[in-house]
C-alpha cells in the first residue's frame, strides 16, 4: 500500500473572532476564517491581487485544555498566525434540504505571529513576521539562575564577527 499526505499549512490574517461551541459529547470546537493573499503582475505589469479565505476548524476531545482554549484566549480578528492540519470535504443536508458542501482545515498545530491591526508586536507587512520583544523581567527573577535565560547575559548574541559555516 503506497503513502499519503494531507498537510495544509497557511499563513494569514483571522477574518473575525472565533466562534467557540461545545457540543453534546462535552467536546469543544472552534470555527474562524483565515485570509491568505498573494500578489503578482499580470502581462501588462499592473499589480494583481488575491485574497483566499479558509475556513479553520479547531476541536478539543473533551479531556483537559486543548488548543480551542489557546484559540478562545488569544485568537481575535486580525491576528496574524500559522496554521497547520488537514484539509477535509464535508456535506450535508441543509434546513430546505438542500446538499451542501464545505471544504475546510482541520487545525492540529497553530502559531501566533502578532501583527494583525492591533497594538503591539510587528505589523502587516508582506515580510517576515517580527517577533515582539520579551517584557523586561524583575533584577530578582532575572538572579534566580536559570541558566536557560540569555538576559543574564548581555553580549551573549551580539557578536556578529563570528566564524559561522553558513
Amino acid at each position: 500500500m503506497s503513502r499519503s499526505l494531507n498537510k495544509a499549512i497557511l499563513i494569514g490574517n483571522v477574518g473575525g473572532d472565533p466562534e467557540i461551541r461545545t457540543i453534546g459529547s462535552g467536546a469543544r470546537v472552534a470555527q474562524f476564517s483565515l485570509a491568505t493573499g498573494r500578489t503578482w503582475n499580470d502581462q501588462s505589469g499592473a499589480k494583481q491581487e488575491k485574497t483566499e479565505w479558509h475556513r479553520c476548524v479547531v476541536w478539543n476531545n473533551g479531556r483537559g485544555s486543548g488548543l480551542v482554549d489557546v484559540v478562545e484566549k488569544y485568537v481575535k480578528k486580525g491576528e496574524k498566525i500559522y496554521v497547520e492540519g488537514e484539509i477535509e470535504y464535508r456535506q450535508w443536508q441543509d434546513k430546505d434540504g438542500q446538499t451542501r458542501y464545505t471544504t475546510e482545515i482541520k487545525v492540529r498545530e497553530l502559531m501566533l505571529l502578532g501583527g494583525g491591526g492591533r497594538s503591539g508586536g510587528g505589523d502587516d507587512s508582506d515580510g517576515p513576521p517580527r517577533r515582539s520583544a520579551a517584557p523586561a523581567r524583575p533584577k530578582a527573577a532575572a538572579a534566580g539562575g536559570g541558566g536557560d535565560d540569555f538576559n543574564d547575559f548581555p553580549g551573549a548574541l551580539a557578536d556578529e564577527d563570528d566564524d559561522l559555516p553558513f
